[in-house]
């Protein structure tokens, strides 16, 4: 069973299976991060969608690259949460299954070509206080601990 967090689902809603694939980079006893800039700042584990036909570890690379603009390598699955959200972006309701793997940031080859985010990298203490879900910080907190 995987585990939920954040609100239950609402019988009142369908929800379309969003699986997508975010990671934990730590850098200098550090981690990166991305922030979605939009009225309010948003930190994230840097990740996003499986695209159709792609596998979870190619979908990890392309989100990573986009949103930060670093190669990664040698990714590891930690586990997967699932969260029940409205995707405005989208405009659906989604069942988020979001695969979570920790990999090393290689190097930094751009800026972010994802519109609207940011790289960020901050202590761990201060990366569990500031992401936005509740799934981003139980995998840092068990990852840093």
């Amino acid at each position: 069973m995987i585990r939920r967090v954040g609100h239950a689902p609402r019988a009142d809603r369908n929800y379309t299976l969003r699986p997508g694939a975010y990671a934990i980079l730590p850098i200098q006893g550090r981690v990166l991060l991305t922030a979605q800039i939009s009225d309010v700042v948003d930190i994230q584990l840097p990740g996003g969608g499986i695209d159709p036909g792609e596998s979870t570890v190619q979908a990890l690379h392309r989100e990573v690259m986009e949103e930060t603009g670093w190669r990664i390598s040698a990714p590891r699955r930690l586990g997967a949460f699932r969260r029940f959200v409205f995707m405005p972006e989208y405009g659906i309701w989604a069942e988020k299954l979001c695969h979570i793997y920790d990999a090393r940031p290689v190097r930094q080859l751009s800026a972010p070509s994802e519109p609207d985010h940011e790289t960020r990298v901050m202590t761990p203490k201060d990366a569990v206080k500031s992401v936005g879900n509740d799934g981003d910080r139980l995998f840092l907190k068990r990852y840093f601990s």
